[in-house]
């Protein structure tokens, strides 16, 4: 492996439950193997912008109510294409050549699971995406 690669695969969190056997697709391999770490190691900035999503759109999201909120952030994540390829590129801007060279045998499946579990770490975040306080006095 080379430096890059060492290096990406050093700075990811191990999620314990992330099992990768024999048993499982390619697809569910990578999920597990490359695409859960990844997204928990982003997962600070996945929030910062979402909220900053939030932010560009005159803050539309802090008036809704729970249900509303947590459809926003579907929609978001399945119908915003500037959005999606944004998350995305965070993302696959972490792998490595042989991840990548995976990824793209099949990316639409896997992308398919990468907006899944983004969304399900945006929704399980939810209470973060609170109006911020105002500072005028």
């Amino acid at each position: 492996m080379n430096d890059r690669s060492t290096n990406l695969k050093s700075i990811r969190p191990v999620i314990e439950t992330a099992q990768v056997n024999d048993n499982m697709s390619t697809d569910e391999c990578f999920q597990n193997g490359t695409l859960r770490p990844i997204i928990k190691l982003q997962n600070h900035l996945l929030i910062v912008v979402f909220q900053n999503y939030i932010s560009k759109r005159k803050n539309v999201f802090y008036d809704l109510s729970i249900p509303k909120q947590l459809a926003y952030i579907n929609n978001t994540i399945q119908k915003d294409i500037k959005f999606r390829n944004s998350i995305k590129g965070m993302i696959i801007g972490q792998f490595t050549i042989e991840e990548y060279a995976i990824y793209i045998e099949n990316s639409s499946a896997l992308n398919k699971r990468m907006m899944n579990i983004v969304k399900e770490r945006l929704v399980n975040n939810i209470q973060l995406f609170q109006q911020p306080l105002s500072t005028a006095i």
